[in-house]
């Protein structure tokens, strides 16, 4: 596998022996100070360039980076899907290489460069041979840090991980498991998960980052609390989904709880009650039932 140190060197090697190109900047997890570092990190580098159509002609230009395993065009693929894509501002190529590295390269003229360059605060200048890049502060992941609920945003949040979880209740019940995985997973569990942000932010100060889907939460869960989250996953069994779903109530109503009183938000202990006992009673309900209760 080649050296962060190599690939930075043909990365910039590139951009500095093609006129085409007349700067090049980074972002990502390898700006992030505070980001781990491993094997797996890609490469997020934008070259900025005079005009897109000559590179998007003859992609042979690439071949220079290594043997690619496989290469998704975003871009591309929205075209073919009958999606807008500006491609004569922007383009991207997702590429991973047979030594395991990953470049996610994108070419933009310099219009596109001025209107975005330093949103992300997690941008670093690389090369600039006219002058053209902003001046920008140092990186930082500030902007990626937990932010402080607000009351509406908590309230929402609670809401939608008790409301939601009636669907896949019936999906188990129904032994539709597509359907139930799916309404767990895309709507309580996205509660869950935010309500976890939130938790870890209110530790911390709200001075942390959780991670892109919540890929930090291990490192900064207690080790209990991480055990009680793993549980929330299950395998295709019925009953192994139901414990999931009645571990995921119980980890959501004690951070939600301590959320709230940091916050001195009211947690919504009568719908918690009521879909608990609900969640129950489809739990125990037997299959040729003809009501509910």
């Amino acid at each position: 596998m080649r050296s962060e140190r190599e690939m930075m060197d043909l990365i910039l090697g590139v951009a500095r022996e093609d006129g085409r190109i007349r700067a090049a900047y980074m972002n990502g997890s390898r700006t992030n100070p505070n980001a781990p570092r491993d094997i797996f990190q890609d490469y997020d580098v934008v070259y900025v360039v005079t005009e897109t159509a000559s590179f998007l002609r003859d992609r042979g230009w690439l071949a220079v980076f290594g043997e690619r395993l496989m290469m998704q065009e975003p871009d591309k693929l929205d075209l073919d899907l009958g999606h807008p894509a500006e491609v004569d501002r922007s383009y991207g190529y997702l590429m991973l290489f047979a030594d395991g590295n990953r470049i996610d390269l994108t070419i933009q003229i310099a219009e596109e460069t001025l209107a975005t360059y330093g949103q992300d605060m997690l941008t670093v200048p690389l090369l600039d041979k006219d002058g053209l890049l902003p001046v920008i502060p140092a990186p930082t992941e500030a902007d990626y840090f937990v932010r402080k609920p607000t009351k509406a945003q908590f309230d929402f949040c609670a809401n939608e991980f008790w409301w939601c979880l009636q669907n896949a209740a019936k999906g188990i019940w129904r032994d539709e498991l597509p359907y139930a995985r799916q309404m767990f997973e895309l709507t309580s569990r996205k509660s869950l998960e935010e309500m976890i942000a939130w938790w870890i932010g209110m530790r911390h100060g709200y001075r942390v980052s959780a991670g892109k889907m919540g890929k930090y939460f291990k490192r900064y869960l207690p080790p209990d609390v991480w055990k009680q989250y793993e549980g929330t996953f299950s395998d295709g069994s019925r009953e192994h989904f139901w414990q999931a779903i009645f571990t995921a109530c119980a980890l959501f109503r004690g951070l939600a709880a301590d959320v709230a009183a940091s916050c001195s938000f009211a947690y919504p202990h009568h719908d918690d009650a009521n879909m608990t006992a609900y969640l129950e009673r489809v739990r125990n309900l037997p299959q040729d039932a003809t009501d509910i209760y």
